[in-house]
């Protein structure tokens, strides 16, 4: 499917829940990314996928720490890219950002416990761990 039936079928509930994993997640970021500022992105995709979840009866699922924190990281990785580059570019030159084992990337700055949160589900938190180094 393309970019654009992507796009409306998340954000009118119609793709399916079992079809939007982790990937597609970050594909779908990347697409808000791509079309919206940081910030714009950050309300229009944290309100699309609330809704999404609602409509597959998860509502509970969202979670504001991870979501923030995977647009800001998609965001600077983008942005070292440059803005322009196509999504498979994105996909070879970030692939830790695809794993979601034990919290994936996520886990070099942030304490389990405090992913599994109801505080950070709720609200962003910022990193409680260093991060890796910037080069």
């Amino acid at each position: 499917m393309n970019d654009t039936e992507f796009v409306a079928r998340f954000e009118d509930g119609t793709l399916p829940a079992e079809d939007f994993h982790h990937r597609d997640h970050i594909r779908m970021a990347w697409l808000y990314l791509f079309r919206y500022p940081l910030l714009d992105a950050l309300e229009k995709f944290s309100t699309a996928l609330r809704r999404f979840a609602g409509a597959h009866g998860k509502p509970d699922l969202y979670h504001q720490t991870i979501t923030w924190s995977y647009l800001f990281l998609i965001n600077e990785r983008r942005e070292r890219l440059g803005a322009n580059q196509d999504w498979q570019t994105f996909v070879e030159a970030n692939t830790d950002l695809f794993e979601w084992n034990d919290g994936g990337i996520l886990a070099q700055y942030y304490r389990r416990e405090t992913l599994q949160s109801e505080f950070a589900r709720k609200v962003f938190v910022l990193p409680d761990r260093s991060g890796p180094a910037v080069t």
